[in-house]
This record gives C-alpha cells, sequence and structure tokens, in this order.
C-alpha cells in the first residue's frame, strides 16, 4: 500500500507524543526548557550535516530565494499559524500556559522539512519502499516524545500533518520520481536542511524565522538541475 510509511510514521508521532504528554508531568518548567534547548541544538547538527550533501552553492541560493517568493505570494506561513490557532482554539483550555499552536508549527515544519521525508515519500510511491520513512518514523517517534513533553498537546495533531504531507508526496511520486537524478537529490537535501537549521533557531528563539514561506525551495532544484 502506498501510504504505508506514511501512516505508520504519523502512528509514531501520535505515540510519541502521547509518552511525551505523560512525562511531561514529572518534568519542572526548567527541566524542559533545558530539552528543549538541547534538543536544539541536535537539530542544528542534523541540518549542517545534511546542508554539506550539495554540489552547487547557486542552486541552494537561487532555491532559496525563489521559493521564499513563491512561499510569500502564498502566505504559506501566516496559513500555517491560522491552522495552528484552529487547532488552539478548539483544543487548548482556557488555564493552560503551553500554545497548542507552537507546538503544531515547530514539530510540524521539523517533521516535514527534511530530506528523508521527500525522498522516503517518493519511494514510497515508486517502488512501494518504505524502508526511509520507517526509519525516520523512530526517529519522530523519539522527538515527539521529547517535544511533546515541553511544547505540549500541539505536538500530536503534527502527525497528521505529517500524514498528509507525505501521504500527498507519495501519491504524485509517479508524477515526480522521472525528474529525481541523485543531483536533484544531493540539492534538494541541502536545501531541506537548511530549512531545518531555520526550525532549530526558532526553537531557540521563538519563532525568528518564517521557516514555512521557505518550504517551496525544497523542491526547485527539481528545476533548476535541468540548467544549472
Amino acid at each position: 500500500m502506498i501510504l504505508t510509511g506514511a501512516v505508520v510514521n504519523a502512528l509514531a508521532v501520535f505515540a510519541g507524543s502521547a509518552v511525551g504528554l505523560l512525562l511531561k508531568k514529572g518534568f519542572p518548567e526548567r527541566m524542559g526548557d533545558s530539552i528543549m534547548k538541547g534538543l536544539s541544538l541536535c537539530v542544528i547538527y542534523i541540518g549542517i550535516s545534511g546542508a554539506f550533501e550539495g554540489e552547487n552553492v547557486l542552486i541552494a541560493i537561487v532555491s532559496m530565494a525563489g521559493g521564499t517568493v513563491i512561499g510569500e505570494l502564498l502566505n504559506l506561513n501566516e496559513r500555517m499559524e491560522q491552522l495552528g490557532e484552529w487547532i488552539q482554539n478548539k483544543f487548548q483550555s482556557k488555564d493552560s500556559k503551553v500554545s497548542v499552536a507552537e507546538g503544531f508549527v515547530t514539530s510540524s515544519l521539523l517533521f516535514c522539512t527534511g530530506a528523508m521525508t521527500i525522498v522516503g515519500s517518493l519511494q514510497s510511491g515508486l517502488s512501494l519502499d518504505h524502508s526511509t520513512l520507517f526509519a525516520k518514523s523512530l526517529i519522530d517517534g523519539i522527538a515527539a516524545v521529547v517535544l511533546a513533553s515541553s511544547l505540549g498537546f500541539g505536538v500530536l495533531f503534527a502527525g497528521i500533518f505529517c500524514l498528509v504531507y507525505e501521504g500527498g508526496l507519495a501519491l504524485c511520486a509517479q508524477f515526480i520520481g522521472p525528474f529525481l537524478t541523485d543531483s536533484v537529490i544531493h540539492e534538494m537535501t541541502c536545501v531541506g536542511s537548511l530549512l531545518i537549521i531555520g526550525v532549530a533557531i526558532n526553537m531557540l528563539f521563538k519563532n525568528k524565522i518564517c521557516v514555512m514561506n521557505s518550504i517551496p525551495a525544497v523542491f526547485l532544484p527539481i528545476l533548476l538541475c535541468r540548467f544549472m
């Protein structure tokens, strides 16, 4: 089944979030903040490691610039925040000190901007090979434990976003797959990793970069690698 990998990834996020919410009750606020900062440093490391996969810095620059223009025109960041606020209004109690919207947006971006998301989803759609998404599920499940223990209930809803995003890519794989040469995958990995660094900076400094508006940049190397 094409969506098996996406479903397993979503279930891993749900399970990890549930464990994190249970652990949250035993975590002092200071400890949760320290855990978040430590996780942010790990995310920066993951992003930097992937950024070196790129072979043509011009493609990364043009992709980031062009993708951000597209994202700004579509206003993706505001739409994502509006979705997070809608979830918050529906599910957050009035006396809660943790923002459901922040947990949803931060964790959704973290789970969905990496190269494993794109490559794994396309593998699922093209060859029914779910191994990459299965490996990603383990990583995301562990990350969800830490995120939910610090950011709360919103992380749970990121599993739904992950399912829709990865499932959509898997279903579109037949159209995208023929263009994915090794060079394209390397450049997509580089751009996606730069966005992961942006997510980590937001985790440390509370949303200074509109990462969602740069999401289209991940897909521009499919076009740019044909001309550059």
